[in-house]
């Protein structure tokens, strides 16, 4: 990972906008690392369950709260992103937290899309208090575009709050009504993104998903943090309030892990799913 330090302008841009692309953070070498473990993991797959959009299609994840000492809890852990992370996020006095990551599998032809929501509209139900104490990391493994269902926000909603949320298929969906305004007002993105580069995203953000309909697959990883200050008094893993140690920028490329630590704490598919998004 290149070492990086967020300046002034992104960290306005993330206020204003409610999220900002840091591009090409990730070297090609550390994307093929990513990539490999994704695909070819036992781990992977058999902690992996499906979510079912509206339409019936199937989007696939695995989903863990306590980030390891294997290639992906080495990437959550990165010393840049978690100091990005920390000047991004409020209450600066308190540490840096992994809530959980996921590994997001949107496959050719068949994945689903996500309908729009907001990360804290799932989070919310954990009885989190401060979404502002609350983000995500969207790291893109493939290319992300409009085809294969890439990342859609509505620019600066994450101004207004949390909106209510209603079960859509197996996903939560934000207020029909406050997307519609929303759209009216502000302005729609598509997130296109290039293997490597990453996405903060504030947990209020409204944001979707189309389906993909391309013969190529769209695959993420998502990391979420929180400051420990912001405990949640619905939620059994205590990832969310144990401070990170970071491990060096080059950690993923130079440390001799590979695949997923077949002890890490997965969310089975018989879980609560309040946590899940994207």
């Amino acid at each position: 990972m290149a070492h990086f330090n967020l300046n002034q302008n992104q960290i306005k841009q993330y206020h204003t906008n409610g999220y900002i692309i840091a591009p090409g953070l990730f070297s090609k070498p550390e994307v093929d690392k990513f990539y490999s473990v994704a695909t070819e993991d036992d781990v992977v797959s058999k902690n992996s369950y499906y979510m079912v959009d509206k339409e019936g299609k199937n989007s696939k994840l695995a989903l863990w709260f306590t980030p390891g000492n294997d290639t992906f809890g080495l990437m959550s852990k990165s010393e840049s992103l978690v100091k990005a992370v920390d000047e991004l996020l409020e209450n600066p006095s308190s540490p840096v937290c992994h809530f959980h990551s996921k590994l997001m599998q949107k496959e050719p032809k068949v994945g689903g899309a996500w309908e729009w929501h907001q990360d804290y509209g799932y989070w919310y139900k954990n009885e989190f208090l401060f979404p502002e104490q609350m983000i995500s990391v969207m790291v893109a493994i493939t290319d992300a575009n409009k085809e294969n269902g890439c990342l859609q926000v509505i620019k600066g909603s994450h101004k207004m709050g949390r909106v209510e949320h209603g079960t859509t298929g197996q996903q939560n969906g934000a207020s029909q009504k406050y997307v519609d305004l929303a759209l009216d007002r502000m302005e729609l993105v598509y997130v296109t993104l290039n293997a490597g580069d990453v996405l903060f995203f504030h947990s209020n953000l409204l944001h979707c998903s189309d389906a993909n309909i391309s013969d190529k697959s769209r695959w993420s990883i998502i990391s979420c943090y929180n400051r420990q200050y912001n405990s949640a008094a619905n939620l059994e893993s205590p990832s969310c309030i144990t401070p990170l140690v970071t491990v060096d920028d080059n950690a993923i490329l130079t440390a001799a892990a590979t695949g997923l630590a077949d002890g890490l704490d997965f969310l089975s598919a018989d879980r609560d799913k309040s946590i899940d998004e994207s």
